[in-house]
This record gives structure tokens, sequence and C-alpha cells, in this order.
């Protein structure tokens, strides 16, 4: 007997990258200065089931809608936990609410922790150890790029900085 009829599997909204609509994803952009010179660093926000964009943006502020260093240029798309309709929209807006109340620290309590806290609310993929380090690590070796726009904003400044310093060493 095939009970594959009965198992829900989760059928991915589409990503509609002109509107910036990434549902059930984490994104990132590049932070100007901070990001040319460590391409590693960069901001981040988490999407809702609707794609709308949720960023730990500044002190007592989370925006929505509207990323603090602009339009993301990479994310990684999630699968939330079927058996628990609403748990990726609800744990997003209790990090959201949360985090309406905190100082922004560039170190330690971050738009990273801001994530980190939404997906150990929902236990993403079965953890409640997510923080900055693996979310960043996570990003930069999985995340997709939203096209080629997307490459050449996170990786064009930084080619030119390291360029700049190679060829004042070389010539100095």
């Amino acid at each position: 007997m095939d009970h594959s009829s009965n198992v829900q599997m989760f059928q991915h909204p589409l990503i509609d990258h002109k509107r910036s609509r990434y549902p059930y994803c984490i994104v990132w952009t590049p932070i100007p200065l901070l990001t040319w010179l460590f391409p590693f660093i960069g901001h981040m926000g988490i999407a809702t089931s609707a794609g709308i964009i949720r960023d730990f943006a500044g002190p007592y502020y989370v925006s929505e809608d509207c990323m603090a260093f602009g339009k993301p240029t990479r994310y990684l798309i999630c699968t939330p936990r079927m058996e628990k309709p609403g748990l990726w929209d609800q744990s997003i807006f209790d990090a959201s609410e949360e985090y309406k109340t905190r100082i922004h620290n560039l170190c330690c309590d971050n738009c990273h922790s801001h994530v980190a806290m939404a997906l150990n609310d929902m236990r993403y993929q079965e953890s409640k150890h997510w923080n900055m380090v693996k979310l960043a690590a996570k990003m930069f070796v999985q995340g997709k790029y939203v096209g080629a726009c997307g490459i050449v904003k996170t990786w064009l400044p930084s080619l030119i900085v390291y360029g700049i310093i190679i060829a004042l060493v070389l010539i100095f």
C-alpha cells in the first residue's frame, strides 16, 4: 500500500527578486566598507511566509520590507516545519518584538542574532543552537546570489580594495 499520498510535502512559494520577496528565506546584503574589507561580513534578515523581510536595523528598530543596507544580494531557502502552520511567521514576529527592545551591537547582538533567535524559537532543523557565526558561515558557503548584480555588488568593491592594496604593496 502506498502511503506517500499521506505525507505533506512543502511546496516553496516563488521568489520574486524584482519585488524583493523571499518567502521562507534568510537574506543577506553587503555593508559598505565593512564587507569591502571582510567579504564574509554583511547584513542579514529573515523573510516571512509572504516574503516580507524583517531585519534588526539599529537600536530598538526592526525594519519591515526595507533592509537597512539595500536589497538582498544573497539568500538561503529554508524549509519550515509543516506540522506547525504559522510557526515560521510567529517566530519571526516574536524575535522582532524582542529586538525592538534591544540596543544594536555590531559584534554581539546584531541582525544575525535576530535571525538566530527566530530560528531557535521555531527549532528550525530541530535545533536551538543557531548563532551569528553559524548563520554567517552557512550564508557564505550555501547562499545563492539573486543574480549577476548580486555577485557584482557583493564582490566588486572587495576586489577593488584588495587590488589597490596589492598594487600599493608592489609599488612601495
